[in-house]
């Protein structure tokens, strides 16, 4: 099955015809795309093969060269194979887009043109910068993609970037080290956390350990109990195993 046709004049437009095919084929698979000194096999007839091809296509890309209309002679041959590909395209109805090749190429005129041809002007063309091709190439991929809706589930493109999604992050007890972050460089102005077991809570305000938390003054009961609040400078002191003390409050 052919869903893409390269249209070319050897001499003209015909190394950024092979360019556009190796990026389409890439893109959609090799037999998707069909340029004649590729898809013809040695010993094939290939008035038969490009007629074909054609007619099975569902777009034409006519590459036109900064001298294609120079090719009057040519153009106006009943049996110039560039010429008749474009005119077999017109009569199955195929879409045809003018690729204009370079940065001297400019639009089709009509009084340039043979009779037969002269609609190719009226067609919306597409400009490839020589100088980018990159860009020239992705644009064109992206185009053929929406052109030809049976190409978008085979976009190589399409299928390696990355979609995005939500994120959740969740974790239960923590024992030795955790991290997340991307690098860090200099000093980081945050909270390492090591050799934890259990459920830890980290951020602004006060921070309670094994206690709950108690408004206006304080009281402590229970062995190994701790409370920090507000800004720490100096050490931090616990006690275990020792009677139970109660200070400032006796509520």
């Amino acid at each position: 099955m052919t869903d893409v046709f390269i249209n070319y004049r050897t001499g003209d437009g015909d190394k950024t015809a092979a360019l556009i095919d190796q990026e389409l084929s890439r893109r959609f698979g090799r037999k998707r795309i069909f340029r004649a000194s590729k898809s013809i096999a040695p010993g094939h007839a290939y008035p038969d093969a490009l007629l074909t091809g054609v007619r099975r296509s569902s777009v034409l890309l006519a590459v036109i060269g900064p001298d294609w209309t120079n090719f009057q002679t040519r153009l106006r041959d009943p049996e110039d194979w560039v010429r008749k590909e474009i005119l077999e395209a017109f009569a199955c109805g195929i879409a045809i887009v003018p690729v204009l090749d370079g940065r001297k190429t400019d639009r089709l005129n009509k009084a340039d043109l043979p009779g037969e041809l002269a609609q190719l002007a009226d067609l919306q063309s597409i400009p490839f910068d020589t100088h980018d091709t990159e860009t020239g190439l992705k644009r064109l991929g992206d185009l053929v993609a929406e052109l030809v809706p049976g190409l978008h589930d085979l976009d190589r493109d399409a299928a390696s970037s990355p979609t995005p999604t939500a994120v959740r992050n969740s974790i239960g007890d923590v024992c030795g080290t955790a991290v997340q972050s991307r690098d860090f460089t200099g000093d980081v102005g945050g909270t390492i956390i090591k050799d934890s077991h259990g459920p830890v809570h980290t951020g602004q305000g006060n921070i309670y350990q094994n206690s709950r938390h108690v408004s206006g003054d304080r009281h402590f009961s229970g062995n190994g109990m701790t409370y920090f609040e507000g800004d720490h400078h100096g050490d931090i002191r616990h006690r275990f195993g020792e009677q139970d003390r109660r200070e400032d409050d006796d509520r």
